[in-house]
């Protein structure tokens, strides 16, 4: 169902089992969650496509991942648009995360450790956010961070989870739910 063809193109070229620790690389091709350790998982790749084609980016666009985990979903951007922001609340893998995307000769990522419920202000407003855990609310200030004009992508719920994609114009946000999904919960605040 993806039908971006440079999102098609990143996916296919992208070498996945880079961001997978060396016990789980067997499962890196599956299109499946696989665990990185600390608790959490590399989303499945047909979820990173998906998400990845729902903001609707652009060449020129700054795009905010909350959520590093393993890298993957920031150098799938990466590749998509003129500058990521990804933030980190697990400092172990924030920092694999920055070390694997480096090596593999992203420049355009920008890394941050802390908690994504406040998003990064400083770097703000983003054309696009894409959040890869699921809290239970939308947090407020992620809305605040997106640009006029811009798409946000988030699982939102506690035991029911939906994929919402959010819409910021002038006269405030609109949001569509997706699919029914399982993502890690958000922790912070």
């Amino acid at each position: 169902g993806i039908k971006d063809p440079d999102v098609i193109d990143v996916m296919r070229r992208l070498p996945r089992h880079e961001f997978i620790p060396l016990e789980f690389r067997d499962k890196a091709y599956d299109d499946c969650p696989v665990s990185i350790g600390e608790g959490q998982t590399i989303s499945q790749p047909y979820m990173v496509a998906l998400m990845s084609e729902a903001l609707r980016m652009s060449k020129e666009d700054r795009v905010f991942e909350i959520g590093t985990g393993s890298g993957y979903q920031a150098a799938v951007l990466a590749e998509l648009v003129q500058q990521v922001y990804t933030i980190e609340i697990i400092p172990d893998l924030g920092k694999g995360a920055k070390a694997i995307c480096n090596e593999l000769g992203y420049s355009n990522i920008q890394y941050l450790i802390g908690d994504g419920y406040r998003g990064w202000p400083d770097a703000a407003p983003f054309d696009a956010i894409i959040v890869t855990a699921a809290p239970g609310h939308i947090p407020q200030p992620l809305v605040d961070q997106l640009a006029v004009g811009g798409t946000m992508i988030i699982p939102v719920g506690v035991r029911y989870q939906e994929l919402i994609v959010i819409q910021k114009d002038e006269e405030g946000i609109s949001h569509e739910s997706v699919m029914a999904v399982r993502f890690v919960p958000m922790t912070g605040e």
